[in-house]
């Protein structure tokens, strides 16, 4: 029996995953749980990324904006941590020559601002587990600041990260705009878990 739980878990967070990457390829059919997601994304600040990334959840919220936030959170420590193990790899193989000193650098930061963006939404994530045994709203109110308080510092990082990696003016980087590029996703998603972690309300 755990064995079959876990098997549709992890065929339900890969499903997710596919289709978030497939974000802005498809729309999904409505339903009653994809209009949930839909006018619940709307105050997001992506939201047909936001649909995108959290239509394959639908099944599983049971219309619960604690359950979308928490969905939507963990869609971005998916992000992050394959961004954070993306940026480590082309960290390890860059030259680190007198040319190329001043990129390696940067990506060496890019690196370690993402591993603690990738941190705070690790906590987040336990966070939001605790917030959900909490029954009495002055524990709400606290794991919610705590909740809003590390992930608007993930943002943080990952925008210290792209300002880090931005083009000197003098030559173009594939290396910098292909981190760049997986950071600026990461930043959506993480942005669009904040705005519906904003949305959640003590009995939700």
């Amino acid at each position: 029996m755990k064995m079959k739980m876990r098997s549709s878990i992890i065929t339900l967070v890969v499903a997710a995953l596919l289709v978030c990457i497939s974000a802005g390829r498809h729309t999904p059919a409505d339903t009653p749980a994809t209009d949930f997601i839909k006018s619940s994304c709307r105050s997001t600040t992506y939201p047909e990324l936001c649909v995108e990334c959290l239509s394959a959840y639908a099944p599983a919220l049971h219309r619960n904006p604690r359950q979308l936030a928490h969905a939507a959170l963990s869609v971005s420590v998916d992000r992050a941590s394959a961004a954070s193990t993306f940026v480590a790899r082309i960290s390890a193989s860059h030259g680190s020559g007198p040319t190329r000193s001043r990129e390696a650098g940067a990506i060496r930061d890019c690196f370690e601002t993402m591993s603690d963006s990738l941190d705070q939404l690790r906590k987040s994530m336990k966070e939001m587990g605790k917030m959900s045994k909490s029954n009495d709203k002055r524990g709400f109110e606290w794991h919610l600041s705590n909740l809003q308080t590390w992930v608007s510092a993930a943002l943080t990082d990952q925008s210290t990260c792209m300002d880090g990696l931005a083009e000197d003016g003098r030559r173009s980087s594939r290396v910098r705009a292909s981190i760049r590029k997986k950071v600026l996703d990461v930043a959506h998603v993480t942005s669009n878990a904040l705005a519906l972690i904003n949305k959640i309300k003590p009995g939700t």
